[in-house]
Order: C-alpha cells, then structure tokens, then sequence
C-alpha cells in the first residue's frame, strides 16, 4: 500500500514489532501502537467516509476526541481507532459510511 501519509515515528523506544492487516495487506508495527497508528504507517489515508457526505475523513487528534479515526476493527465497525491497540493478527479495515443498523452489536473486548 503506497505510503502517502505524513506519518513519522518518533523512535523514543526500541520497536516491539507485531503484525497486523490493514485492508488486507500485512504490516509489522509496533505492539504499543493503536489501530490508528497501524493505519497512519500503513499509508491508508483516507481511512474512513462520513455517512451524510461521503467526504474522506483520517485519524486526526489521536486522543478520542474528534472521532475521524473511526475503523472497521476485526469485523466490528464504528471503532474508534486511536483507543484500541493492536493485536497480533488484528484485522483493520476503512470504515465506508455509517455502520449498518441491522448487524448485531459485537463485545468488544479491552
């Protein structure tokens, strides 16, 4: 996936790295990092399209305030990026419009 975003890590510790999938595509990120952060290395920007608009939206304020970074996590949508950290294996995927009303809510676990 072409890296177009901005994105830089500052190295203040040594990496631990995990391997997570954004939209497919396996990326080795950090096992401190959140699902936001993953997506943000991984180049995916836009990450997600708002539902009245369809305008393009991205992790913006990475402290779960503004809700841009919201993300279809492991087949649960409406996650808020920023907040979940990754896991190895985690599945991370654009969040396209609003979540479908119909789907059964999921546990989401910490």
């Amino acid at each position: 996936m072409p890296n177009a975003s901005r994105f830089e890590r500052l190295l203040t510790r040594s990496l631990d790295p995990t391997t997570v999938y954004v939209e497919g595509q396996a990326i080795k990120v950090d096992r401190h990092d959140t699902a936001a952060a993953a997506v943000l290395a991984a180049g995916l920007v836009p990450s997600r399209s708002t539902p009245a608009s369809g305008s393009q939206r991205a992790p913006y304020c990475l402290m779960g305030a503004c809700f841009e970074c919201l993300l279809v996590i492991d087949g649960v949508a409406n996650q808020q990026g920023c907040m979940v950290r990754i896991q190895e294996g985690m599945q991370i995927h654009r969040q396209v419009g609003a979540r479908d009303i119909h789907e059964p809510p999921q546990e989401v676990t910490p």
